[in-house]
Parts: structure tokens; sequence; C-alpha cells
């Protein structure tokens, strides 16, 4: 069926939702079983290959400081004259809210509490190397290494679709100049179909965190408990909400909410900042990029081979292949958006862009929460013990000054957050499941609309059978295939540059 250029795959449409219908249906029956399986997953696949994730960071991160300082950076995804589509501002509004979710107000509210009672390198609990690498490690993981394995497929993706002039954006054709006509086989139907699973997995773990987190600030607000019909709810509320935005479309839809949620999420930020302790916060802040700087090889190639302390299986490895599972979705959407930028400017533009802004959110959010517990005006480390990261979280922020306004702000921020990447991830996925796409051409619009509310039903099944960890292994599994799949995408780019200039 064609609509306007548009022509849906309903092979690959169909094929995805019944994959999909087989993770969530079984994990709702039988939610117990479901996660003994799942924990055991995690850790076969960590103990097995997490060596792998830890050396692709590296590769991806040389291999696209290497496009953009060489001599491709100045190649441009377009015409030679073509100016950008997007102005700078907009670009990187939607680079940012589609590349972090409302995840990043979560780990970086809380994640140095994980690391104060449990620090990398054997250090002592609670003590100052302790605090110093607990607001320092969060900030590595949400850095440039992530947002490398990001740029890679934005890069090739950008290069087939504006350069070459595929009009499919499709991770097969991103593949071509390595598979050749195989692209159009059963090869490039595997390839695709990894990245429509691996992208519901990913959102999964998007909406799995950002949803109980706005549940506990909505209870706390509202007196009503946390409960599974308040967490579907919130995800009902998003999925209509990023639907929305779907329908209008990139221009009118997907660039307003991404443009009204930066400054939003910075407004708060900004509060933060002058309402808590400033002193402490640049101080700190300070000390970790310093701390990170200085440690950056040491960091990505811990292993903790001999303490055996599982945080390198717990954190970095999860961290990883969160970004590897997201990779293929953000290098779509950005490729989508990147229109008349050069290969220099789209990665050093999410590098840059991507890092700066999350280290900010760790600074700020992760630093004032830090104070409160050095300064035992909040336990947050017994609440997340005893309660969990969402309470914990909620009780940081209602901890401000105009703490119920804060909070309130905050959970309607959030919210954006998770509707903007997931709108992003709905409009990729209806991308991903047409067989042409003509550049400028959205895909159909009732194909978005039913991949928004598609994509919620993952989450949904792994909110049921309760726990980060259910969350973290529906990223890791689906990251190892795509891991192959960005290599061979590096390749082809790499090939295609040779050929071409």
């Amino acid at each position: 069926m064609t609509f306007n250029g548009r022509e849906v795959d309903w092979p690959m449409f169909a094929i995805t939702l019944v994959i999909l219908l087989i993770a969530c249906v079984p994990l709702a029956m039988a939610p117990e079983r479901g996660a003994e399986i799942i924990n055991g997953v995690y850790s076969f696949v960590t103990q097995n290959f997490g060596v792998f994730l830890l050396w692709s960071s590296i590769g991806f991160l040389v291999f696209v400081l290497f496009l953009a300082f060489g001599r491709y950076g100045r190649v441009k995804l377009g015409e030679a004259n073509e100016p950008p589509e997007f102005s700078e501002g907009s670009w990187a509004s939607m680079v940012f809210c589609a590349g972090v979710a409302s995840g990043l107000f979560y780990w970086a509210t809380i994640e140095w509490a994980y690391y104060f009672d449990a620090p990398p390198f054997g250090l002592t609990p609670g003590s100052t190397e302790a605090i110093e690498w607990g607001a320092t490690y969060g900030m590595f993981h949400w850095g440039i290494s992530g947002w490398a394995i990001y740029s890679l497929p934005a890069v090739a993706l950008g290069y087939s679709y504006f350069v070459r002039r595929r009009p499919v954006l499709r991770l097969s054709a991103a593949c071509r100049p390595l598979i050749g006509d195989r692209a159009d086989g059963k090869t490039g139907k595997l390839i695709d179909l990894l990245y429509m699973v691996g992208l519901l997995g990913g959102a999964g773990t998007s909406l799995g965190l950002g949803t109980p987190m706005i549940a506990s600030g909505i209870s706390r607000l509202s007196g009503v408990e946390v409960s599974f019909k308040l967490k579907l709810f919130i995800m009902f509320v998003c999925t209509l909400m990023f639907a929305t935005s779907v329908y209008f479309g990139l221009k009118r839809g997907i660039k307003r909410l991404s443009n009204i949620n930066t400054v939003g999420a910075f407004v708060i930020l900004l509060f933060i900042l002058v309402a808590g302790p400033t002193l402490f916060i640049f101080k700190m802040g300070t000390n970790s990029v310093g701390l990170m700087l200085s440690n950056l090889v040491r960091m990505h190639t811990w292993t903790d081979p001999t303490g055996n302390s599982g945080f390198v299986e717990k954190w970095t490895i999860f961290y990883w292949a969160w970004w590897i599972a997201y990779a293929p979705f953000m290098g779509l959407f950005v490729a989508r958006i990147s229109r008349g930028r050069t290969i220099r400017q789209v990665i050093l533009g999410m590098l840059g862009y991507g890092s700066l802004g999350c280290w900010l959110y760790y600074i700020v959010l992760g630093n004032y929460a830090l104070n409160l517990q050095l300064t035992d005006l909040l336990p947050v480390t017994e609440i997340l013990k005893r309660e969990g990261a969402p309470q914990a979280i909620t009780a940081v922020i209602a901890s401000l000054p105009a703490g119920r306004i804060v909070l309130a702000a905050f959970c309607v921020v959030s919210t954006i957050f998770l509707a903007t990447t997931l709108d992003s991830a709905s409009y990729t996925l209806a991308s991903n499941a047409s067989r042409r796409l003509e550049i400028g051409r959205d895909p159909a619009r009732w194909h978005r609309l039913f991949w928004a509310f598609a994509v919620g039903l993952l989450p949904a099944a792994l909110m049921l059978v309760g726990g980060l960890k259910a969350i973290q292994t529906a990223s890791l599994v689906v990251s190892l295939p795509l891991l192959v799949v960005e290599v061979m995408m590096a390749v082809s780019l790499f090939k295609c540059l040779r050929e071409d200039f």
C-alpha cells in the first residue's frame, strides 16, 4: 500500500508486531517465572559478552572522532550548497530530547546513591573517595562515549539517504555497500527486524524507568497510592501526548514539543542551582569533570577481573547496552533531521550538545541530592533502600523551596521528556516499516499513530514483572545483535566515503 511515496512494508510490520506480542503476553501471564528467566539471562549475557560491549564503546568513539576531524568531516549530508533544514537550536533540542528521555532525570538525581554504598575500584563505602567517584561515574556513563555510539548510525543513515539518495530510511540501506543486493533480501530484512525489536526494547527501558518516577511524584502530590493502574494511566497520557505530536509530524509536532521541553527542563535546573547549595554544586561539579577526564582510559577499560564486585556488569555494561539498543533509532531520527549539515557538524554537535547537557543535569541535580545526604537534611540512601528509587527522587525534588510546585513542574517536564523520545521512536519505527520514503516525506500518519500506541506494550509487561533488572535486561539482550549491525554500518560508511571521495 502506498501513501504518496510512503509504501508500508506489511511483512516487516506484521512480524514486528507478532514478536512484540510474544514477548509481552508470557510476561503478563506469568510475571514471577518471567522475572526468574530475566535474571538468569542478564547474568549470562553480562558475564560472557560484557567485555565486547566495553571494547565497542572505545571503538565507536575512535571511529567517529576520526570521521569528524579527518578529511571526510567536510562532507555534507545533502547538496553542496544546501542549508541545514533546522536551526541549530531546534536541531540540538530534538537531538537532546530524543536521546535522553526522562531517564536522565531519573539517573542524574539518584545514580550517585547506588555508588555511595557500593563504589567502584574496591573503595570503602561512604568514604570521601566513594563520594567523589559516585558524583563522577554517572557523568562518564552519560558522556561522549554514549553519544559516539549514537552518532555512528546517524552519519551512516544520513549519508545513504541524502548523499547516495536511497529513498528509504532503514538500517539495511546503510549496510548495502557491504552486503550488496542482500540488503533487499533476507539479510536486509533481518537487519531491519533487529532494529525494530531493539527499538522496542530500548523504548521499553525508558518508559519502564520514567513511568514509576512520575507515578511517585503524582502520588506525593495527590495522595493517590502508587499502583500498576496509576502507572498504566501515566503511560496512556504519555502515549496520547506523543501520538498527538507524531500526528502533526516533525516540524509542527516533534520540533515544537522538543523546544518547549528543553526550555522547561533547564528552567528547573536553574532554579535548583540558585535555590540549592550553589557553591557546593559548582565545587563538586568541577571536581567531577577533572576526575572523569583524567581517568577516561581507566574507566573505559576497568573490568574488575579479580574483585568481581559486579559493578561493571551492573552499571557500565548496562549503560553501553542501553546506548547500543537505542543507537539505530537515534541514528535514523537524527539522520532525518540533519539534512544540510556536514558529518563534522553532526558528530561534534551530538557529542557536544549531548554530553554537556547530560553533565549539567548530573552536576546540578545529582550534587543537590548528594548535599542533602551529606548534610543530614534528607536520608536519600535510606529512602532508596527502603522505598525505592522513584520515591527517593521525588523526596529530593520535594525538599526544594516551594517543593510541591517544583515537583509538579518536574512531573510535567518528565512526562514531556518521555513523550519527545517516544514520539521520535514511533516516527522511526514507521519509517523503518516503510518500503519507500521519499526525501522530505513523513511516514503515513496512521502508521505513526499505530506505533505510538504499540511502543507502550513492552514496558507495561516489564513493570508487571517488576524490578530494575527486568528493564535493564531488555536493553542488554537486544543490544548484542545490534552491535554487529553497527559494526557493519561503520564498515559500509567507510567504504562509501572512500569510493565517493
